[in-house]
């Protein structure tokens, strides 16, 4: 059976720091990335690439020296995709307290040598926690798809158009 989940566990160095002293939300969306990667590479057996990050929410700042731990866990797969629930959270290391810092889903896929797309494994709910895992990535499927069509021209932004 393929990896499903995924823990990566360090300390916030003061190289994330931002200017109000806390970590970089950049940095922790590196840390997100990384660990999805690290979960859908290992489900797949595949290099994978990220295609989509959807529902990032930041909830609680990390501080600097806090012990973070980024848990990446397969909640949906499609035919060469698969759908990733990344769960941040951070807290004094000389303690077993964390708190929730941050959330979101990624999409990665599956690709060949070549770079063309590649199937996976399948995965499949357990129980009712898994059922409603899925069932949250298949709504966020659903209202990606809305946004596409409802999407906002950005073309004028990079130019500098004036309006």
């Amino acid at each position: 059976m393929p990896q499903r989940e995924i823990t990566l566990r360090f300390l916030a160095e003061p190289t994330a720091v931002n200017f109000g002293g806390k970590v970089h939300g950049g940095a922790v969306m590196k840390w997100i990335d990384e660990a999805g990667y690290a979960c859908a590479a290992g489900w797949s057996g595949r290099y994978c690439v990220t295609i989509y990050v959807g529902g990032i929410r930041f909830h609680q700042p990390i501080h600097i020296g806090d012990m973070v731990e980024v848990c990446a866990r397969i909640i949906y797969t499609g035919r060469t995709s698969m759908h990733v629930a990344v769960q941040v959270s951070a807290g004094d290391p000389k303690t077993d307290n964390r708190r929730d810092t941050t959330q979101c889903i990624i999409v990665f896929v599956a690709v060949d040598d070549n770079g063309h797309s590649v199937a996976v494994p399948a995965w499949e709910p357990r129980d009712d926690a898994d059922i409603a895992l899925q069932s949250y990535a298949k709504n966020m499927m659903a209202l990606g798809k809305e946004m596409e069509q409802n999407a906002i021209p950005f073309g004028g932004i990079a130019s500098g158009a004036k309006s």
